[in-house]
């Protein structure tokens, strides 16, 4: 009805005004159409510039990409500090929306996939080819899929972000707001206070266990050349031996045919020599015999060692491994699409072909209210400590549930929040979203998530390279909080190809 009366309206007036006015109008009204059907990249946004924040900046926490506003804004525990245009991905390649985190970073890039191209102050968000780095700035979504920032801007920001800096493409205009709810982590003083205390202690043993093990295999190596040593020298030991027997038996015939005395006097002379030979080294040779029966015991007891020391250090390097975890800021995922939660931290292990590995914790059902009702994607950040507990940010990237409502419909086991909220510490968050785990996700990723309702022209158009093989079940398994979890399985993720749940991964895809 309202549209019906300003149409009315509208009409009534142009006739109050008269035919040169609805000449004009009508030219309006022709112009007006030709710019709206003009090319999408000529519709330009508002001019932006950089900013920064009128304060001192601390480390900069989150990072989050608008694609409407084509701009990028960088946060800290205090708020914005740095703000910048941005040119994320044209149509066909858009920039994929979504959660994600700095994987790895290259001040000097450039692409394997588009003709060499520069791509200063690389951070990779995905090991697929989405990053944010500098390049040129036309004004509108240009890029392949990335985000580009001002060559400046992207240089003086490279020192500034960490591997796993959270990174949030949000398709509208977003930013954090301050948000408490009482299933976020209230941690414990005395639990982190023992925690840190716990990890140095296991620390000093894993090496202590470290030196032992080397000092155990030395020991191993050390009697086993003893052992071959020893064998060498009894068959020396024997052939001499034979060899001495035989001069003796030799100087008996000699003494037995000797005919003067002066013959006799040498041939005894001769004889007694190769007796007392004969003698010494059958007395050698028993000696070594003995040792011979000792050696073998004493090479079986150092392998032992060797076993026992080899499986202390291990179970002390886990264990030390896993207390300093503990002092790790915590990244959890729960998605209603799999029913699941999945909880990882960086080990800060790098890996030889770019990046660090993230353990995967554990992965754990939980129990969402109305399962079939969307929830949207929701970030919630431990930005900083307040007292005795931490300071919460919620962003919202996609509505479905409002963020308290989304956290209002998720049971979270207590043996899990007893696990992790104890230590939980400033960075630390929580990611409640409809979809799934994007296949992009693996052992070299903190988490990936992609919003299925927008565009993902950035993942679809990369060509596949080589493959890349990646560890053994053996070597990609973790067991952290007492959970134990293979990192090439994820119930209710379909297997793609250079994913988390493919065997091979992708190499240098741009």
């Amino acid at each position: 009805m309202i549209n019906r009366l300003a149409t009315a309206q509208s009409n009534a007036a142009m006739r109050r005004w008269g035919p040169p006015v609805i000449v004009t109008l009508t030219a309006m009204a022709a112009l007006t159409v030709l710019t709206a059907d003009a090319p999408a990249r000529q519709a330009r946004p508002a001019s932006l510039t950089e900013a920064m924040a009128p304060r001192h900046a601390g480390e900069p926490i989150m990072a989050i990409v608008s694609i409407k506003t084509q701009q990028v804004t960088f946060y800290d525990a205090d708020g914005w500090i740095l703000r910048a245009p941005v040119s994320t991905g044209t149509t066909g390649r858009e920039t994929p929306a979504g959660v994600f985190a700095v994987l790895e970073k290259d001040k000097d890039h450039h692409s394997t996939l588009y003709d060499d191209a520069w791509m200063p102050n690389m951070q990779r968000i995905t090991w697929n080819g989405i990053a944010l780095h500098g390049g040129p700035l036309p004004g509108y979504a240009a890029s392949h899929g990335c985000v580009r920032m001002p060559y400046g801007f992207a240089e003086k920001l490279f020192e500034k972000t960490w591997i796993g800096m959270r990174v949030i493409i949000s398709p509208n205009e977003a930013e954090p707001v301050e948000f408490s709810h009482p299933a976020l982590f209230v941690p414990n003083r005395e639990a982190i206070a023992a925690a840190a205390v716990k990890a140095e202690t296991l620390a000093r043993e894993a090496a202590e266990a470290a030196r032992t093990a080397d000092e155990a295999k030395k020991a191993a190596a050390t009697a086993k050349r003893e052992t071959e040593s020893l064998t060498a020298s009894l068959r020396k030991l024997e052939a001499l031996k034979t060899r001495a027997d035989a001069e003796l038996a030799f100087t008996d015939k000699a003494l037995a045919a000797a005919k003067t005395d002066e013959a006799k006097g040498r041939a005894d002379n001769l004889n007694q020599k190769a007796a007392a030979k004969a003698a010494e080294l059958r007395a050698q040779l028993d000696t070594a015999n003995a040792d011979a029966k000792s050696k073998p015991d004493a090479a079986a007891a150092a392998k032992g060692a060797v076993k026992a020391a080899e499986k202390k250090k291990a179970e002390t390097a886990k264990a030390a491994s896993e207390a300093k975890l503990a002092l790790e800021p915590v990244s959890i995922y729960i998605s209603r699409a799999t029913q699941k939660l999945y909880v990882r931290r960086n080990t800060h292990k790098p890996w030889a072909d770019g990046g660090e590995v993230f353990d995967a914790t554990l992965e754990a059902p939980i129990t969402i209210r109305n399962p079939d009702k969307r929830i949207g994607t929701h970030v919630f950040t431990a930005m900083a400590r307040n007292g005795a507990g931490l300071r919460w940010t919620a962003v919202t990237i996609d509505n479905g549930s409002e963020a308290k409502d989304a956290l209002d419909r998720i049971s979270i086991p207590q043996d899990v929040l007893d696990r992790i909220a104890p230590t939980a510490l400033p960075r630390s968050s929580i990611i409640v979203s409809d979809e799934p785990l994007s296949g992009e996700t693996n052992y070299r990723t903190e988490f990936v998530a992609v919003l299925n309702n927008q565009p993902q022209g950035g993942f679809v158009t990369r060509r596949p390279t080589d493959d890349l093989l990646v560890p053994s079940d053996e070597e990609l398994k973790f067991e952290y909080f007492g959970f134990e979890r293979d990192l090439d399985s994820q119930a209710g993720n379909t297997r793609r190809r250079g994913g988390q749940y493919d065997r091979q991964m992708q190499r240098g895809l741009w």
